[in-house]
């Protein structure tokens, strides 16, 4: 029986042997239902039609995405860490030739996502690498789409993954959305791997909502939570869920402006006219 992938959102769902009547993700209001109606994919499927490319990002960062662009469009990255490699948040297409060259760079160790919408075919990741573990903050368990042993629901405020690398749980996009503090990242001036927990703008400045496709903002109270809550951590750079999405410097700094600006917007501080 085939495991079917939403094609709006890119989260893949227990094997079935026809679609499920709709998807958890995309009734949700961070998320949307295709005007034209649910559908569905699947892994087979979509390996007639694309293939993942990977680019090297930094010393020790490689990200890996999907060409032609699928779903929500994200990019994973994998962080290397002393004990291994972890990849940062999921993405929904995996084929024999990922797995292959994966494994070739050393494989991977563990996985950990940022929220719910960047799961993608998670279970099928962690399986393709001995069942390796998949950690997901718990307060975002109802939202998972493919259940199985190999999820972590983590509890708290901070978990350290490995040596450097500690994952950071903010709120705001939902509950549970959490970054990727990597302390050695930036020559060891740190760096946060976000993905759209805070996101990097085209402007490369930085915004925070509940929806990112539907526009609905977060409340001022919530995003001075987000920045409270990395103020103690050193950070240079930000890398956000897509290839483009990224700060190489300063990003403490253009944070700190960010969310000013923001909030002097969401409480109409700003002078308009």
């Amino acid at each position: 029986m085939p495991a079917f992938i939403c094609t709006t959102c890119g989260c893949q769902y227990p094997h079935s042997e026809a679609p499920p009547a709709g998807c958890l993700i995309c009734q949700d209001d961070r998320q949307y239902v295709d005007p034209a109606g649910q559908a569905w994919t699947t892994l087979p499927a979509m390996r007639k039609t694309h293939f993942n490319a990977f680019r090297r990002l930094d010393a020790g960062l490689m990200g890996v995405g999907t060409f032609p662009g699928f779903a929500i469009g994200q990019r994973a990255l994998m962080v290397r860490a002393p004990t291994g490699t972890i990849l940062w948040d999921c993405i929904g297409f995996l084929d024999d030739t990922t797995v292959t060259l994966v494994k070739a760079l050393g494989g991977l160790t563990a996985i950990a996502c940022s929220h719910p919408h960047f799961l993608g075919s998670v279970v099928e990741w962690s399986h393709a690498f001995d069942s390796i573990p998949v950690y997901l903050h718990a307060m975002d368990r109802k939202y998972v789409t493919r259940s199985d042993p190999v999820i972590t629901f983590w509890e708290g405020d901070h978990l350290e993954l490995a040596e450097g690398l500690t994952l950071i749980r903010c709120g705001g996009h939902f509950p549970g959305s959490s970054v990727l503090h990597w302390a050695q990242g930036a020559d060891g001036n740190g760096v946060l791997l976000t993905g759209d927990t805070v996101q990097v703008r085209p402007d490369k400045g930085l915004t925070f909502m509940h929806s990112y496709p539907n526009q609905i903002p977060l409340d001022a109270g919530r995003v001075l939570h987000i920045a409270e809550t990395l103020k103690p951590w050193p950070f240079e750079a930000i890398y956000g869920g897509w290839w483009d999405r990224v700060i190489p410097a300063n990003a403490k700094a253009v944070m700190a402006a960010s969310v000013e600006q923001y909030v002097d917007a969401v409480t109409g501080s700003l002078e308009m006219f």
